[in-house]
C-alpha cells in the first residue's frame, strides 16, 4: 500500500438460495451485510449490480428489541415487504449468530421493512435452515371488475382456461398487490406466454409499477403440494420470478375466499418455479377463527451459495 493511502474498506454479502432446499434452484437473494453510510442512490446502484429480482441491506435496527433493519430493492426500486428476502435474511442473521450447528437450534428474528415489524421463526439444523414470517399484513381484497376474454389474450391462453371451479380472478394486497389468475391446470400453467400490450388493458397501475400477474391452479406436479403457481412480473419486459412469498401472501386471501377453510390452523404447499426449473416449495398456515383469518404465516428453506466483499 502506498504511504498514506487509505485501506480499502469493504461490505460483506452473501448469496442465498430461498425456498428451497437445493442450490440453484428456488429464488436467489443478495444480502449486504453493515450497510450502514449507504443511501438510496448507493442501494439502488448495487442492487441493480447484483441484477437479481431483489437486493437485502441490513443497517442496525432502530428499536433495540428488534435484530436488524432492513431494505429491499429490486433493481429499479425499492419493496415495502417481500416474501423470499424476508426468509432469506432472517436464516442468514440466524446462521451468522449460531455458526453450525450440531443439534436442531431454534431462533426468533425480527426484522424491520416498511410495512412494519416482522417477527420470523428459524429452526437451523443439519440437514438445512426453515424460516417462517408472520404476514405483517393480512390480506385485503381490491375492487376489479374482470373480463375473462381480455385476460386470457394477456396471458395467451383460451378464455375457458380462466378460472377453475368457484375460483374467478381477483385481486389481493397482504403488503404488496397483485393480481390474481386461476387457471385451468398444468398445461395451461405451461403455456402461458405474457402480451405486454393486452397486460396493460387488465392489470392497473399501482404506484410505479404495473400490477403483477400470479396465475395458479389445484394441479400440482408435486403430489403432496395443494397448488402449482406462476408470478409474472409486466413492466418494462417481463420477467418471471420463481418464488414469490408477497404473492403468496395475497393469495392466502383468495383461498380463504373461495375455498372457505374451516375454523382451526390450516397449511398448504405451493410449488412455484418448475416452468423455470428453479423448483420451490412455500408454505402457507392460516389461522382460521369463526370464518376469518386471524393470522397467518409463510414459511420455506433457505441455503447459501455465495459470499463475498462488496468494494463500496
Amino acid at each position: 500500500m502506498e504511504k498514506g493511502a487509505t485501506p480499502m474498506t469493504f461490505r460483506r454479502y452473501e448469496i442465498y438460495d430461498v425456498f428451497t432446499s437445493e442450490v440453484l434452484k428456488g429464488n436467489p437473494l443478495a444480502i449486504v451485510h453493515d450497510s450502514q453510510g449507504l443511501d438510496d442512490e448507493a442501494m439502488q446502484r448495487i442492487a441493480r449490480e447484483f441484477n437479481l429480482s431483489e437486493t437485502v441491506f441490513v443497517l442496525p435496527a432502530k428499536n433495540a428489541a428488534h435484530t436488524a433493519w432492513v431494505r429491499i430493492f429490486t433493481p429499479d426500486y425499492e419493496m415495502p415487504f417481500a416474501g423470499h428476502p424476508t426468509v432469506g435474511t432472517a436464516v442468514s442473521l440466524a446462521q451468522n449468530r449460531f455458526g453450525e450447528v450440531e443439534n436442531d437450534q431454534d431462533a426468533l428474528i425480527i426484522l424491520e421493512e416498511q410495512v412494519g415489524p416482522v417477527r420470523c421463526g428459524v429452526r437451523l439444523g443439519k440437514h438445512g435452515a426453515f424460516a417462517e414470517f408472520d404476514l405483517p399484513k393480512l390480506p385485503q381484497r381490491v375492487d376489479y371488475n374482470y373480463d375473462k376474454v381480455a385476460i386470457a389474450r394477456a396471458l395467451r391462453l383460451e378464455r375457458d382456461e380462466i378460472g377453475f371451479e368457484n375460483h374467478v380472478p381477483s385481486i389481493w394486497d397482504a403488503g404488496v398487490p397483485f393480481l390474481l389468475v386461476p387457471i385451468r391446470g398444468l398445461a395451461s400453467a405451461a403455456r402461458i406466454r405474457i402480451d405486454q400490450a393486452a397486460m396493460q388493458r387488465i392489470a392497473p397501475r399501482i404506484g410505479h409499477r404495473q400490477l403483477p400477474v400470479y396465475a395458479y391452479c389445484r394441479e400440482t406436479v408435486g403430489h403432496e403440494n395443494d397448488f402449482h403457481s406462476r408470478m409474472f412480473v409486466s413492466d418494462e419486459g417481463t420477467y418471471e420470478d420463481p418464488a414469490t412469498g408477497s404473492a403468496t401472501a395475497a393469495f392466502a386471501g383468495a383461498i380463504h375466499l373461495f375455498d372457505e377453510p374451516l375454523d382451526g390452523v390450516q397449511r398448504f404447499s405451493i410449488e412455484q418455479g418448475y416452468e423455470m426449473g428453479r423448483l420451490s416449495k412455500l408454505e402457507l398456515e392460516l389461522d382460521i377463527k369463526d370464518k376469518a383469518i386471524i393470522s397467518a404465516r409463510i414459511g420455506g428453506a433457505a441455503i447459501k451459495v455465495a459470499e463475498g466483499k462488496l468494494f463500496v
